[in-house]
């Protein structure tokens, strides 16, 4: 049976509508809601699968999470494990909070928790009339006519060191629709790399060769990592970074450092391959030779290699894709070039609102902040929005118990129109143009 490899993910708060929501692991007292849970879940069409004795059961003795808001336990998620075979015992969101999509953030938890066991698969059991839709947006499949679920682990057990040897991770499985905005080029990844690799009888039955290494170029700052990892995500394969700064340590040269790298990540079965600032190791080459060129040499063979290897992508980021070895930009290195430039108004808007807290955003004018920070980068913007945070911040604390609700100390769309007066553009007009040029000459789409 297809089935879901456990990957390693950090717990973290998730912002919802309605308050911060932390996934913990179960405790003792917690007992009770899951039992609230159990019970408002047995009212409805969803008829838990396994009896309040089985799960108040694997609660102590096996593997459970909950979700927290002020306090409060609005979810939970049960488990164990069988062989090879992890189950859901029980998996109950209240009525309140499944607006909230904390569904994804709770299985996530709850698969982590198991990883460590070696199992092949995560599945579960529902009755007919159970919200499917909890399950199936978050990675599961249906199987057969007793709604028996599962989704795909990217890494076996076997790989866990592997990848924790080489740097590796799983990555969240939404990194994909977080990015907003950028159709154009969510478009071109998605047609290129996502769907020839996810669907490979599909792009054979087409002719099209499933791509093995791209280029991202672009200004420093326009989300070349991001999407890197977004396309990683999307495939559900591990994300593996290799860092040119890292490579040799004064005894191994950069080459055999770099070759001995990609001889672990070899090992691997799926793998998304990220070098960013490729230009630090494939600059062009010169005579004499610079103390970099071997590692230049080395991964050109690197390239050629992973043409060979089926399940493995590699991609490369560059600032300046004009510094590059001619070698690197030659047709049959690299299946694509591409470019990766500012956010749109779109994409603008939506890094604006992840900064923005929920309690005053129907009061900020984002039109005028998103024309506002035409030409900044993602990470302007960042700055822009959590300065003008801090400003506020501290004319309340100066205000202390003179501030009341509506006066000058709460943030307000000014607040954010004067952190972006003095925020600096990563991109210069010059880069920018340069960039435009770029995608003339050097862009393989």
């Amino acid at each position: 049976m297809p089935g879901i490899r456990l990957g390693i993910r950090p717990a973290v708060w998730h912002d919802f509508p309605m308050g911060r929501i932390h996934i913990r692991e179960y405790h003792d007292d917690d007992l009770d809601a899951v039992v609230r849970l159990w019970w408002e879940a047995r009212s409805t069409a969803e008829q838990p699968v396994y009896s309040l004795a089985e799960v108040t059961a694997s609660c102590r003795e096996d593997h459970a999470v909950v979700a927290v808001r002020d306090e409060e336990i609005v979810a939970c998620a049960v488990g164990r494990a069988a062989h090879a075979q992890g189950w859901v015992v029980f998996f109950g969101v209240s009525e309140d909070a499944r607006s909230e999509n904390v569904s994804g953030a709770l299985l996530d938890a709850l698969e982590r928790k198991m990883a460590p066991l070696g199992l092949s698969t995560l599945s579960v059991l529902m009755p007919e009339g159970g919200r499917l839709d909890l399950l199936t947006s978050n990675g599961f499949q249906l199987q057969h006519s007793l709604r028996y679920l599962e989704r795909q682990m990217p890494v076996q057990r076997r790989e866990l060191d592997l990848l924790k040897d080489v740097g590796g991770r799983i990555l969240p499985r939404h990194l994909w629709g977080n990015v907003a905005g950028m159709r154009r080029e969510k478009q071109l990844l998605e047609e290129r790399l996502v769907a020839p690799l996810a669907q490979p009888d599909l792009a054979d039955r087409y002719g099209v060769v499933p791509p093995h290494a791209v280029m991202l170029f672009g200004p420093p700052g326009t989300g070349k990592t991001t999407f890197a990892k977004a396309v990683a995500s999307r495939l559900d394969w591990p994300f593996v970074e290799v860092f040119p700064s890292r490579l040799g340590d004064g005894v191994t040269s950069m080459a055999s450092s770099l070759r001995g790298i990609f001889e672990q990540i070899g090992e691997l079965e799926h793998g998304v391959v990220f070098i960013d600032e490729v230009e630090e190791i494939a600059s062009q080459r010169s005579d004499p030779p610079t103390p970099t060129q071997g590692v230049t040499n080395e991964l050109l063979k690197i390239v050629a290699d992973f043409r060979d290897r089926e399940g493995m992508l590699l991609i490369c980021a560059t600032n300046f894709v004009r510094a590059l070895d001619a070698a690197f930009l030659r047709h049959g290195r690299f299946d694509y070039v591409l470019p990766i430039g500012l956010p749109d108004a779109e994409a603008r808007e939506a890094i604006w609102r992840r900064y923005v807290p929920i309690g005053i955003a129907d009061s900020v004018d984002f039109t005028s902040l998103v024309a506002e920070s035409d030409g900044l980068t993602p990470a302007d913007i960042e700055y822009a929005a959590r300065r003008a945070s801090q400003d506020a911040l501290a004319r309340a604390l100066r205000a202390g118990a003179d501030r009341t609700p509506g006066s000058d100390t709460e943030l307000s769309t000014g607040d954010y129109l004067a952190a972006l007066s003095v925020t600096r553009a990563t991109v210069s007009d010059e880069q920018q143009a340069s960039f435009l040029e770029d995608i003339e000459t050097l862009a393989r789409l």
